[in-house]
């Protein structure tokens, strides 16, 4: 018996010898992330993406080594996927664009917000105390849904010094009347207004989230929290972000995040030369800012797992001509 464990540990290690570091590399990531497939060919051509988006994330890690890139890029749950399944997977393009949706508070509450008069802006902000967990909206256009909850939960925290976690599912299936899609697009906004017409939203507890969606099935017994208004920001001015944020709160932005750069993101100040400020697919919760190594950041809470980025978050470019439409499409709720 002692001599069969001692042929297979054998085994074993002249298998392991004849594996190269990219195979051993791409086990250890499946492992990481369960990934399994459905035939050896499939796990072949997943493989040989892996590969090519290893090669890409290690040249340009070699760039930022050398500072020429101001943030590194790292492999994830993303990494066996093409672009245009990357897309679908994370509902890219699903965010409904429109500035038309006004204001439900007077213009001058937004204004007052803006440090204007000589008054200094904080250098730095950081809510993350009064947001909950990263969360993960799955294969489903839901980013939308995310960000309304993600604003209403800390602004109800930084009013009400309690923190709920409400659902984004109520949203998913319920606000279709208010003109969103469900898991195939909708806009915070819509959401806010939708949340105000049915007098709140549910926990997550009660209403947990699915990644599709169902019929709306809303217990007003279960509301965690109220919506009163919401206050839109004017597209592309990252002053009035800034003051928002300092002096409001988190904010609801949608963003371009279309690039390689951006799905394999992982640490520093994010600037990708190819993102477009007017057109915005992605909805995240800027949650606050401040500089890094003299690169200004706003930094922002995702929706796709602490597997993502850094433990969730990013710091996006601040004060570079609205990168990546961060200022082009702002919004917060009244609680």
């Amino acid at each position: 018996m002692r001599l069969l464990i001692i042929a297979a540990a054998s085994l074993a290690v002249v298998s392991c010898a004849s594996l190269s570091l990219e195979d051993l590399e791409f086990h250890a990531w499946k492992l990481k992330f369960a990934k399994s497939y459905s035939s050896p060919e499939e796990e072949a051509h997943r493989k040989n993406i892996w590969l090519s988006t290893r090669l890409r994330v290690l040249a340009h890690n070699i760039l930022a080594d050398q500072g020429i890139k101001t943030y590194r890029m790292g492999m994830n749950q993303f990494s066996d996927m093409d672009g245009q399944e990357y897309r679908q997977a994370v509902g890219l393009g699903e965010f409904v664009l429109t500035n038309k949706t006004k204001s439900t508070a007077q213009e001058d509450v937004m204004m007052t917000s803006r440090g204007e008069g000589g008054t200094k802006l904080p250098d730095s902000m950081d809510y993350r105390s009064c947001v909950t967990q990263v969360k993960k909206q799955g294969q489903c256009g839901s980013s939308w849904a995310f960000s309304a909850t993600g604003a209403l939960e800390s602004h109800t925290c930084l009013k009400y010094a309690r923190l709920p976690s409400l659902s984004e599912q109520q949203l998913v299936d319920c606000s279709g009347s208010y003109g969103n899609k469900g898991c195939d697009g909708g806009s915070e906004r819509k959401a806010y207004t939708y949340i105000i017409g049915a007098g709140g939203i549910e926990s997550d507890l009660y209403y947990p989230y699915e990644a599709k969606t169902s019929l709306c099935r809303f217990n007003s017994d279960y509301i965690a929290a109220l919506c009163l208004g919401f206050v839109s920001l004017p597209p592309g001015d990252e002053l009035a972000l800034q003051a928002t944020v300092a002096h409001v709160g988190p904010v609801s932005v949608a963003i371009d995040a279309e690039h390689d750069s951006f799905r394999h993101y992982l640490t520093g100040v994010y600037y990708e030369p190819q993102c477009r400020n007017l057109t915005a697919a992605l909805g995240m919760l800027v949650v606050g800012y401040g500089t890094d190594g003299g690169k200004d950041y706003w930094l922002l809470k995702n929706n796709w797992g602490v597997t993502w980025g850094n433990q969730g978050y990013m710091k996006m470019s601040r004060n570079q001509n609205n990168h990546c439409g961060i200022a082009s499409y702002g919004s917060y709720p009244l609680v």
